[in-house]
């Protein structure tokens, strides 16, 4: 463990650094309040560089903290700042809009966020599973051509593109829709997934000699509603992590964002904390020199959601970690004031 004045001094150097960007030295921890000689601040210094929490830059006799120092900084030294009242005003009025499905919102928090901090956000909603089916519908865009929208009693909503297959004509269809509205609207996601493979299809066949397409058609879909959407804000933020960062890193970086799987595998588990997680700790070489905020909120009878955000390993900890504490009570208002209209 270190004395209290070690840990004073790398909290300073960690604020400082965050804050400025600069390699701070013995002078400035004087000035911030370290009650100790100029000599026995660097010797402070040199032993926490031995410790492996700060590190020496090469142009300048100040130190820096290391992936180590932060992780020390987070665990024990780390207190949240308040939230400037400005920043609370501006995420109340982006969260003021009238919005018309639950996916609006997500983005919308991603984008606040991300526009905020000028960091990449990650934003994901709460759970669909226990959503009711309450609408199929299919719009034609030509004669070969509808648009099928499936909608929930929660507000989400999945539409695709779809090319009528050439056994069926427009009557065919709108008979087909309201057969699978008949036997599915009201019912469980999970239920609907379960008799589309099972009784529908016995039900259409009374009518047709095959339904194949437009029901695997619906099952994809309905695949699509279950999956976590992983909203992002910011990609472009990434551009500016790095200082020495070349076409090749930001290619790579750009496509691991662009990659649902990868997204998944970054979030960690929904606990309702506050989560910091550091370089390697994110599981992957790309973002080693990378920090992420994760919070989580819990809407009652609809599930968690979370919030990310993720940054360079220089990051302000305390003011992003306050910001993100604030941020995630709002978007839980924000969602549930949504539920409740959906409700009246």
């Amino acid at each position: 463990m270190l004395t209290e004045r070690q840990e004073t001094i790398l909290r300073l150097i960690i604020q400082n650094y965050t804050n400025l960007g600069q390699p701070v030295g013995s002078k400035k921890l004087m000035e911030d309040g370290v009650e100790a000689s100029s000599a026995t601040i660097r010797n402070e210094m040199k032993n926490l560089e031995d410790a492996g929490l700060l590190s020496k830059t090469h142009s300048s006799s100040g130190r820096v903290p290391s992936i180590t120092g932060y992780r020390y900084y987070v665990d024990h030294l780390l207190k949240p700042s308040q939230v400037d009242k400005k920043e609370i005003e501006i995420i109340r009025q982006s969260f003021g809009r009238e919005f018309h499905e639950i996916n609006e919102i997500i983005q919308q928090s991603a984008n606040i966020l991300s526009t905020l901090t000028s960091y990449t956000t990650l934003s994901l909603g709460p759970d669909v599973k226990d959503r009711k089916l309450t609408g199929f519908r299919m719009i034609p865009l030509n004669n070969r051509q509808v648009i099928a929208i499936i909608v929930t009693d929660k507000g989400n909503v999945e539409s695709q593109v779809f090319t009528i297959p050439k056994y069926l004509n427009s009557e065919d269809l709108e008979k087909m829709v309201r057969i699978i509205n008949d036997k599915l609207i009201g019912e469980p996601l999970l239920t609907v997934y379960h008799r589309l493979r099972t009784e529908i299809p016995m039900n259409l066949h009374k009518y047709f000699q095959t339904t194949d397409g437009v029901l695997d058609l619906f099952e994809e879909m309905l695949n699509h509603i279950f999956e976590d959407k992983i909203f992002v804000g910011g990609r472009m933020n990434l551009l500016n992590f790095e200082q020495n960062q070349n076409v090749e890193q930001f290619r790579s970086m750009y496509s691991f964002m662009k990659n649902t799987d990868n997204l998944n595998q970054l979030l960690a588990p929904r606990d309702g904390a506050i989560q910091i997680r550091i370089g390697s700790e994110l599981g992957d070489e790309l973002l080693n020199n990378m920090s992420m905020i994760q919070a989580s909120y819990d809407i009652e009878g609809h599930g968690k959601g979370t919030i990310a955000l993720l940054g360079p390993t220089s990051m302000p900890y305390s003011k992003m970690f306050g910001l993100m504490d604030v941020f995630r009570k709002e978007l839980a208002l924000t969602l549930a004031d949504y539920y409740r209209t959906l409700d009246s």
